[in-house]
């Protein structure tokens, strides 16, 4: 008889390694093969897909909630380069980056989410890979300490992305598919409905406040509102209108669809 491959599975995310998120992100995935969490050692959300390349990195044994870890001194990128050619030494069958504590919809996200751009490094190997997130109602809570960030509130998504994962190692990804982009709204339960959906153009009104230090001198934080109405079929309007979990299907080649013809009035 042959020997029954069990798959291996890579858990990463953006919070930090102490995040609740990522404990239920491994929990999501932990009877469906080997699972091995490597994750940044603090807080790295918004960095997207960067990489580390002008300083080394270091890797510390740690747990999470009881599941050993790998605690990553850099971005969910290097964390995923690292769990690949140095942790597990070989390619992984799926890839779990989340969970997020907010949502991660429109193209705003897309770019610039460290939870994201950890899943997007693993795809660029030709792995299947997820990235799941929760919607918050307050946005102060993106950035209050992950680790106190409410275990309950993960429950509907941990089985919702059990079902996907499962599928995913059953199937593999469409063609043409690199990642799955999941958000789960804020009151799921185990049966809210789910919509295949498109990225929204944008989720955030930009906004830049001037204010001034002691000394009088100008700083600026980059801010903004939501926005909350979006056109039928898009992430933002299934998780902002309707309360419905989104699933996007996201590929690497972002090569405009066009007649290259188009293009050659330019030249």
């Amino acid at each position: 008889m042959g020997t029954l491959m069990v798959p291996k599975i890579l858990v990463t995310n953006d919070d930090g390694v102490y995040s609740t998120g990522l404990k239920a992100a491994f929990d999501s995935v932990s009877d469906l093969g080997e699972v091995t969490i490597s994750a940044p050692s603090v807080q790295q959300s918004g960095v997207g897909r960067s990489i580390s390349i002008f300083e080394p990195l270091r890797i510390t044994k740690t747990d999470v909630g009881g599941a050993p870890a790998y605690a990553v001194g850099g971005t969910p990128t290097d964390s995923v380069i690292l769990g690949i050619f140095t942790i597990l030494k070989q390619m992984p069958d799926l890839v779990l980056s989340g969970f997020n504590i907010g949502e991660n919809i429109s193209t705003d996200t897309i770019t610039t989410s460290g939870t994201i751009g950890g899943a997007l490094e693993a795809a660029s190997y030709g792995v299947p890979a997820i990235a799941a997130s929760m919607q918050v109602l307050d946005e102060g809570q993106k950035f209050d300490d992950p680790r106190d960030y409410h275990r309950e509130r993960f429950e509907a998504g941990i089985k919702i992305v059990n079902r996907v994962a499962r599928n995913v190692l059953r199937y593999g990804m469409p063609e043409n598919v690199d990642l799955l982009n999941i958000n789960i709204p804020y009151h799921a339960e185990e049966d809210t409905p789910i919509e295949i959906t498109r990225l929204a153009r944008k989720v955030f009104k930009t906004d830049v406040e001037e204010r001034r230090d002691p000394r009088g001198r100008p700083y600026y934080w980059i801010a903004g509102d939501l926005i909350r109405e979006e056109e039928e079929g898009t992430d933002v309007h299934a998780i902002m209108q309707k309360g419905h979990v989104s699933i996007t299907p996201i590929s690497l080649d972002s090569t405009a669809r066009i007649e290259f013809s188009e293009i050659e009035k330019y030249l």
